[in-house]
């Protein structure tokens, strides 16, 4: 009878271990997806910009204004790829937006508010150890991304 007891607490213990790390494998691969599907999008706005000497898809400005999926997707597919992503890996719908400057094309944002769904009012620069904060690219590079998947 000691026995099994003994051998059914060992698989309590293993099958926790394996429930937390596979919880954890979802939020990074969610995370590598969100950080993949913001290079792509970033990548073809970049080259629509210099065909169009602009990032403005259609007259949207930043941050007042949003510009909205649907503009976006009009301006790069298929001419500058092929599916344009409108969801993060947590199935919530990225937020676009253009920074116009006098006498340029001015500059572009793409962001999904993480794991936590809830978008920072001020951004910190850098990465950070947080799965919760905003995933953000802007003008070329990210400006925030969680580089480690924490459990809470």
């Amino acid at each position: 009878m000691l026995e099994l007891l003994v051998v059914m607490a060992i698989i309590a213990i293993v099958s926790a271990i394996a429930t937390t790390n596979y919880f954890l494998a979802l939020t990074r691969a969610k995370q590598k997806r969100t950080v993949a599907d913001i290079r792509t999008i970033a990548l073809a706005w970049e080259a629509r910009a210099v065909d169009s000497q602009s990032y403005m898809p259609s007259g949207f400005t930043f941050p007042t204004v949003p510009v909205p999926y649907s503009s976006l997707r009009t301006a790069l597919v298929p001419t500058y790829t092929k599916v344009l992503p409108e969801f993060d890996g947590w199935q919530r719908p990225l937020q676009f937006g253009f920074d116009p400057e006098t006498g340029g094309a001015g500059g572009y944002a793409i962001r999904s508010a993480g794991r936590d769904g809830i978008f920072e009012a001020v951004v910190t620069p850098g990465d950070t150890t947080s799965p919760d904060c905003d995933i953000v690219f802007a003008n070329g590079s990210f400006v925030t991304f969680p580089t480690v998947a924490q459990s809470q």
